[in-house]
């Protein structure tokens, strides 16, 4: 299985997720509201923008990006929502539980005490994901389900 480590993105290092989302459909799965193609300054004012936003890099053994996240102010500062989540595809097939204890980890350093995300219901893959990683699901709407998973 490939380790896999976090790199937080500092300001303007956006030019590697915008090589990763450079598919319209990756970038319509990601960020379904942003500009296509992708836009660095749109992303780092609109979407990354508020102070508290963390973005990540998901790197492997290597240090190759394969990935990236964003965790979020939730409902409170105590939790932390998992945005903009993404893999490449050849990492994807078993990533994702690596990628939640990741995500898990990072926003338990931030302070939080829970995790919350939206995952799309037709990508059961990634929802089967998180309901065996100990997320409980809140409920359904307009195709996604709410989520979440205390951390302490």
């Amino acid at each position: 299985m490939t380790e896999f480590d976090l790199r937080p993105t500092g300001p303007g290092d956006l030019e590697p997720l915008g090589r990763m989302l450079s598919d319209p459909d990756d970038m319509a799965r990601v960020n379904p509201a942003a500009k296509v193609p992708f836009d660095a300054l749109e992303w780092g004012e609109k979407w990354l923008g508020d102070r508290d936003d963390r973005a990540f890099y998901i790197v492997d053994g290597d240090e190759e990006i394969v990935g990236f996240f964003a965790l979020r102010i939730g409902i409170g500062p105590e939790v932390r929502h998992l945005v903009y989540v993404y893999i490449v595809p050849e990492m994807r097939g078993g990533a994702g539980e690596r990628l939640a204890a990741l995500s898990e980890g990072a926003a338990a350093r931030l302070g939080a005490t829970a995790i919350s995300l939206k995952v799309e219901l037709d990508n059961p893959k990634a929802h089967a994901t998180y309901l065996s990683a100990g997320y409980e699901e809140l409920g359904r709407s307009n195709g996604m389900a709410t989520m979440r998973k205390e951390l302490v």
